[in-house]
């Protein structure tokens, strides 16, 4: 283990000076008269006008005491008493500036400056010099001879001892207070053991006030156990000999005036000579207290220092006049890229150079700001690795003076960054393909339009992609979706911009000239390149591409006008077959821009509840009593006039609007049911798409619900086309409508690809006859041979059969022969609002006469 005189040893020179300066602790001291009365003394003796006692520290010169000089301090590097401390030996300049060393020094060159100097060094006790006794004239001496020289060392030696006793005077009046004041208990003895000396806190541990164990044998405070042979062993302790108490700490119980033992812990220390004069001390703490202190303290350090070293932010602390790191955590350390240990004690340009020095600049701003100082940087790694930082720095006062310290904690902000920098990406391409995506499209697109120079848009839709997806999975899909957009890339290369505007959907924008060649040119490369198989993840995708071109600006001079022309162009190139390249044109796209017209007025009517429901009455073809109705659906639109169930029911289809349009008209068919006498039903056409969702069930049920209409009275049509293309997911939920007694009637049978074999998968309660074949049964013995077979099937599997379109008295008395046992049709009436449904029930029936389940 190194030995204090071992590390003193490793100082260089100047280190070792301006430790045995510090010791002295002299520099920046208030004035005092003994040293103010030796430089007046030294000036008045020597004849001289000024003289000071100079202490040079490591950039300066300070007196501690002057006569006559109008200055406080100077640079060292000026200072003549520098040279004397340099030396170790009396410097005399009889003219300053006929000497070289001087002659340019500001010091000399001022108006009234040096010329004479004559300075004698002041040592330390161990031998160091901190400073010199001068005396000094602002004219040259040639008469400051051996006599004046041997007082002016002899003064020097005087001051010497005066500032080695005033740093022992020093140290005593500080032991006397800190005795008197410190809460540690403190008990002096002489060679005879008897009690000289007890503080007040003391006195508070022992219980015993100062006249009561002043003169009294120290084995007052001892249990009797430890009494036997104490004062040969207080001897020796006071006469300095070898003893395991001497400047250690140690535990030893102790007596209190009410005859307690309290643990206590003991520090023992000689004082006086080894003559007749002397004794020892003792500090003497409550264990007790101390050590539960000492635990929480510790537990707390623990804590503090577990939280410094784990804290995911860099966080130092710098000395503020010096910039040294006092404190760094680990991952300070980590982030600087040094160890702790090599981190401690130096500064930002020692570690860094001259980036180091703009850390320090922000330090010195930190030290001046009144609110937190942060600031944002990049920081390299001696190994290369960059950070960048975000450091926030506030001044903190210390124990000597107030922002003694720059505390900073700076987060590491390089994921952030890279992160910001990523989703500013993201913002702009899209993430798959690394095209530009749909929102720099709009933009480009925007500035496009407002510079002015014609450019073609070719929107580009993949043939066939959803197959890829469901084939091959989402995977597969993405990988092709790859392909896709470096084939584009690949076609267009720097001549024009790619984006994917889409799940499948891509835009190619080209500006230059001949547009419409060129444009039309690419659009058959697009497509011919998409037809080629892709092989993506083990397998090999067959897709295809449609391409609508659009040319600014004729045919459109906005934004909007061209992404609208552009996609109807692309309709028609799909709807012509795909794999197609079509060119907007106005006439021949006019078609597809009123569908989407009409597309957003149904959305409107949908949303507003425009569509309604007209219900056309049931009737027993036995009785002509009324046992239900059929809802059919009616659109008014505000300026075309009625629409069509065919036309607008196919577009809620296609639009994905057939949903919401179902269930509001199932809401209104319950609601206006429920309203009727209890015998009667209500039947609601359902579209195949309904049923792929999932969600018809539930649909159903919520409006039975709602309603309040019992699940008997409500019959669900549905259409052959229902059961061909998907059969055992459709069976599956009409089962379960069945099983709530719903009743499931099949329509139109007949009309599409009937097969028998519907009934043998699933018996519907009822098989409504198209009304074609009511039309002709008069006429044509096919029409009147499909009905009689569809009425005989019906028999046999106990359904009933309604006949559409009943319009004669001949055709109800033809199908009522046949035994049809439903009719509906203009001959009993059209469909009629909700609110003429009463009135008309009361027209045509008696009390209503309740009929066969079969029937029914």
């Amino acid at each position: 283990m190194e030995t204090a005189a071992d590390i003193g040893n490793t100082l260089g020179d100047e280190e070792r000076r301006l430790a045995a300066l510090a010791d002295l602790a002299i520099l920046d001291t208030a004035p005092e008269a003994d040293f103010d009365e030796l430089a007046a003394l030294a000036a008045d003796i020597l004849g001289m006008p000024q003289a000071a006692l100079s202490l040079v520290d490591k950039d300066r010169q300070w007196f501690k005491a002057k006569v006559a000089l109008p200055f406080e301090q100077t640079y060292r590097d000026i200072a003549f008493c520098s040279h004397t401390v340099a030396l170790r030996e009396p410097l005399i300049v009889r003219d300053a500036s006929a000497d070289a060393r001087f002659s340019d020094n500001p010091l000399v060159t001022a108006d009234g400056g040096i010329r004479f100097y004559a300075g004698a060094p002041l040592f330390h006790s161990n031998g160091q010099c901190v400073g010199s006794l001068c005396v000094l004239d602002s004219r040259p001496r040639d008469d400051f001879d051996e006599d004046k020289l041997r007082i002016l060392e002899g003064l020097a030696r005087l001051a010497s001892r005066l500032m080695a006793t005033r740093g022992e005077r020093r140290k005593g009046e500080i032991a006397a207070k800190v005795v008197e004041a410190t809460s540690e208990a403190v008990v002096a003895a002489d060679r005879e053991g008897r009690i000289v000396l007890v503080n007040r806190a003391a006195e508070d541990l022992f219980g015993h006030s100062s006249q009561q164990a002043l003169g009294k044998s120290i084995e007052l405070l001892m249990p009797d156990r430890f009494r036997n042979g104490h004062q040969k062993k207080i001897d020796n302790a006071a006469a300095g000999g070898p003893t395991r108490l001497l400047n250690t700490l140690v535990e030893l119980p102790i007596k209190t005036a009410d005859g307690r033992e309290l643990p206590t812990e003991l520090s023992l220390a000689p004082w006086g000579d080894n003559g007749s004069e002397g004794g020892f001390a003792a500090i003497f703490r409550d264990i007790t207290s101390r050590k539960l202190l000492e635990t929480d303290r510790q537990e707390t350090r623990n804590f503090l220092d577990a939280i410094l070293e784990n804290l995911p932010a860099m966080l130092f602390v710098k000395e503020a006049r010096t910039g040294r790191y006092v404190v760094v955590n680990k991952r300070a350390a980590e982030i600087m890229g040094y160890a702790e240990e090599d981190i401690l004690g130096r500064t930002d340009s020692e570690l860094f150079g001259p980036v180091g020095r703009d850390y320090e600049k922000r330090d010195a701003e930190a030290i001046l700001s009144e609110r937190p100082f942060a600031y944002e940087s990049e920081h390299t790694r001696a190994d290369g690795e960059t950070f960048n930082i975000r450091t926030t720095r506030v001044p903190m006062d210390g124990p000597d003076h107030p922002r003694q310290f720059v505390i900073g904690i700076a987060e590491d902000m390089t994921d952030f960054r890279r992160s910001e920098a990523k989703n500013y990406w993201l913002a702009r391409y899209d993430g798959l393909t690394g095209l530009l995506n749909r929102g720099s499209l709009s933009s480009l697109l925007s500035d496009y339009v407002s510079e002015g120079d014609p450019f073609a848009i070719l929107s580009i839709d993949l043939d066939r992609f959803k197959a890829v997806n469901e084939q091959f999975g989402h995977p597969a899909g993405d990988a092709a979706l790859k392909v896709v957009g470096d084939r584009l890339q690949e076609l267009v290369g720097r001549e024009c911009v790619v984006s994917r505007a889409g799940s499948d959907e891509f835009v190619i924008l080209l500006r230059g000239p001949r547009l419409n060649d060129r444009a039309t040119t690419l659009a058959y490369n697009v497509v011919e390149r998409m037809a080629e198989p892709i092989k993506t993840r083990g397998k090999v995708a067959h897709i295809g591409a449609s391409v609508g071109i659009a040319l600014y600006p004729q045919d459109g001079e906005t934004t909007e006008k061209l992404r609208e022309n552009v996609d109807l162009a692309l309709y028609r190139a799909k709807k012509d077959g795909r794999d197609k390249v079509c060119l907007f044109d106005s006439q021949m796209d006019a078609a597809v821009r009123d569908r989407r017209m009409l597309e957003g007025d149904l959305r409107a009517a949908v949303a507003n509840g425009d569509i309604k429901l007209a219900y056309q009455p049931v009737v027993a073809s036995s009785t002509t009593d009324v046992t239900g109705f059929e809802a059919l659906a009616r659109w008014k639109h505000p300026t075309r006039g009625h629409i069509s169930p065919e036309v607008f029911i196919s577009l809620a289809e296609d639009c994905g609007l057939i949903e919401e349009l179902g269930a509001l008209l199932l809401d209104q068919a319950c609601n206006a049911a429920v309203k009727w006498p209890e015998h009667l039903c209500v039947a609601v056409n359902l579209s195949p798409l309904q049923f792929r969702s999932g969600k018809l069930i539930q649909t159903i049920q919520s409006a039975l619900n709602r309603s309040g209409l019992a699940p008997e009275r409500l019959q669900l049509e549905v259409t052959e086309r229902l059961v061909i293309e998907d059969t055992d997911e459709t069976v599956t939920q009409l089962k379960e409508l069945r099983a709530q007694g719903i009743h499931i009637l099949i329509d139109d049978f007949g009309v599409g690809h009937s097969s028998l074999s519907y009934f043998q998968v699933l018996p519907f309660d009822k098989v409504k006859i198209d009304k074609s074949f009511i039309h002709e049964i008069e006429t044509s013995r096919s029409a009147n041979a499909i009905v009689e077979a569809v009425i005989g099937i019906g028999r046999q599997l106990s359904m009933g059969i309604v006949a559409e379109g009943v319009e004669t008295e001949k055709q109800r008395n033809l199908l009522t022969r046949l035994g049809c046992s439903h009719l509906q049709g203009y001959y009993f009436s059209a469909a009629m609002p909700p609110e003429e449904v009463p009135a008309f029930i009361a027209d045509m029936q008696a009390p209503p006469v309740r009929l066969a389940s079969t029937v029914a």
